[in-house]
């Protein structure tokens, strides 16, 4: 079920600001330090660690892309990535609840 959770939070979120341009990335998150496009960066950065951790691989960091629109795509990848480590069910319910933190935090 926590694989669902996390797909199914990845995905609300993506409806929830895929409709954005970039000056709405820029603002800053009513609920967190920093923009938008900052707070959804971590949550990319922490997706990729726990990918990482999950495969046994060393943590890497993301690039921060120039285009604040590409921060989705870039969810998608390693919340994919997450998901094809397997890891146990905590880690995929901790990742859904970082998700949907997120996304109350925009």
């Amino acid at each position: 079920m926590s694989a669902q959770e996390l797909s199914q939070a990845v995905e609300r979120l993506s409806r929830h600001v895929g409709h954005w341009e970039a000056p709405r990335w820029g603002v800053v998150a009513f609920a967190a330090e920093g923009t938008r496009a900052e707070v959804v960066h971590g949550l990319v950065q922490r997706m990729a660690d726990r990918a990482a951790d999950a495969e046994g691989q060393p943590r890497r960091q993301v690039p921060r892309l120039s285009v604040d629109t590409s921060l989705l795509d870039q969810l998608r990848v390693v919340s994919a990535d997450l998901l094809a480590a397997s890891p146990a069910d905590d880690v995929l319910a901790t990742a859904a609840d970082d998700v949907r933190s997120v996304q109350s935090a925009l």
